[in-house]
């Protein structure tokens, strides 16, 4: 029996070139009659830094700026969205109504997404990789191979160059 996929989980970072990936889920999307839920993630700054920053602000500052940042960049996401929906789906806009969440959370990148997948129930995680060289790699890891290795479902990797 072949896969279907119902819940198809795209994950972003703002970057112009995720659209790559995002072009994928749509796609999958059409062909399995799919939900599709976009994720955006906030990496959580380290601890110590975040103590001096809270430190250096007034009480309750850091706080707000988190709940406006993350509106800030849920509203990004939907912006691009529409964006991508007139020039990309024009000939198909039914397309914009698979997209059934849009969601930023923080935390580690990797732990968020498996989280996600795991609550929507994602068929399938689609995202992005950005060329890095062996330097990088090395030293930094990738989301997306980190996601591949630990992910219990189909891990869809788009090369974005």
């Amino acid at each position: 029996m072949l896969p279907n996929y119902s819940n198809i989980l795209a994950t972003t970072d703002l970057t112009s070139t995720a659209v790559q990936a995002f072009k994928h889920a749509v796609m999958m999307a059409r062909r399995n009659n799919a939900n599709i839920h976009l994720l955006h993630v906030v990496p959580e700054v380290d601890p110590t830094m975040r103590s001096y920053v809270s430190a250096m602000m007034a009480k309750g500052s850091l706080e707000k700026f988190d709940s406006q940042h993350e509106e800030e960049a849920r509203q990004e996401i939907q912006r691009r969205l529409e964006a991508f929906a007139r020039g990309e789906l024009a000939d198909h806009p039914e397309d914009l109504k698979r997209v059934k969440s849009i969601e930023v959370l923080h935390g580690n990148p990797v732990a968020r997404i498996l989280q996600t997948a795991d609550r929507v129930e994602a068929d399938v995680i689609v995202m992005g990789t950005h060329s890095k060289g062996q330097l990088e790699y090395t030293f930094l890891g990738s989301v997306a191979e980190k996601v591949l290795r630990k992910s219990r479902r189909p891990v869809f990797i788009v090369p974005i160059r």
